[in-house]
């Protein structure tokens, strides 16, 4: 991390032209074009393709993205979106569950960081405390 404004330069060996294609329907693939610092194509290094898609859940609309790996070319990778797409999902399906294992396995202590419980109105319960002990 920078400790000051003054220090933040971009990287000119790391430059990347960005280029977005889509289908106005399934989703759009995101190309990082490398180029060298003066803005030409630098052939030395492969572009990166991303896919970027939406689905519809119960929760309302989901964003998804992931990288398209091995795609070399915009042909390559509009091949491999669906299968870039569905890693995707199968990636945040695994973070969610994961996120809902950690949380279920944590010890809630009364009064601490835990919404009231009962009562009327979000009120605490009587006899004080946030809630009970979960395990």
């Amino acid at each position: 991390m920078a400790e000051s404004i003054e220090q933040l330069k971009p990287d000119a060996g790391n430059l990347y032209r960005e280029e977005t294609y889509t289908d106005m329907r399934a989703g759009s693939i995101r190309k990082l074009q490398p180029v060298t610092a003066d803005g030409a194509d630098d052939p030395a290094r492969a572009p990166i393709f991303t896919a970027v898609a939406q689905i519809m859940t119960p929760g309302g609309v989901l964003p998804l993205s992931g990288e398209i790996p091995g795609a070399k070319t915009l042909a390559e990778a509009v091949e491999a979106f669906p299968a870039a797409v569905k890693a995707a999902l199968e990636d945040l399906r695994a973070e969610m569950e994961a996120i809902q294992r950690e949380r279920a396995s944590q010890i809630v202590v009364p009064g601490r960081d835990v919404p009231p419980v009962g009562g009327l109105g979000g009120a605490p319960s009587p006899g004080g405390g946030g809630g009970g002990l979960i395990i």
